[in-house]
């Protein structure tokens, strides 16, 4: 995570693992492996969610990619649209010094588990803080901004009225001219 990564304009995303090993040898852009289902095999190796998982294959795609892109119901499987106990996928990620960035988060009630009772800002919360992850694929990027906003602290010596002052020395310097 260091500045010069954070500046990348783009993430190469694939589910075949094979591309990522082969454009590794292209670009220095960060990779992600995305994961589909837990019944759905790799396009390319035609390996299961549980060939793809263990350690010996997150220890192998590390070396090409930064982070997994798994989809988040592989991560915290649900039953009748409620949560229950969470993978250790995210920390065995972590592990091997791979992100984690779970998708797709949408805003819509039909895609959000009865857990958060219609509030993706909740669903949003539950992923960052408990599950840890890194990051989120979300088709709604103004909420998820919205919500890293609402949550972010602000720095402790920040009060309104020292940001008034910082305001008014600001504009003091444009006065007169």
């Amino acid at each position: 995570m260091s500045e010069n990564w954070l500046k990348q304009p783009l993430f190469i995303q694939s589910f075949a693992p094979t591309s990522l090993v082969h454009v590794s040898k292209l670009t220095d852009s960060p990779k992600i492996f995305l994961i589909d289902d837990i019944s759905v095999r790799t396009q390319d190796t035609n390996q299961s969610y549980w060939e793809i998982t263990s350690d010996d294959s997150l220890a192998y795609i590390s070396n090409y990619v930064v982070g997994l892109g798994p989809w988040k119901d592989t991560v915290v499987p649900a039953s009748k649209n409620y949560l229950i106990a969470p993978t250790d996928l995210v920390a065995r990620a972590h592990a091997h010094n791979l992100q984690v960035h779970p998708y797709t988060y949408r805003n819509e009630n039909q895609f959000l588990h009865l857990n958060f009772h219609q509030d993706p800002y909740a669903e949003y919360d539950f992923w960052i803080n408990t599950m840890g992850v890194d990051g989120l694929f979300t088709d709604f990027t103004g909420s998820l901004h919205r919500y890293q906003e609402l949550s972010s602290p602000h720095p402790k010596d920040e009060t309104a009225n020292s940001i008034l002052v910082k305001i008014a020395q600001m504009i003091s310097q444009y006065e007169g001219l």
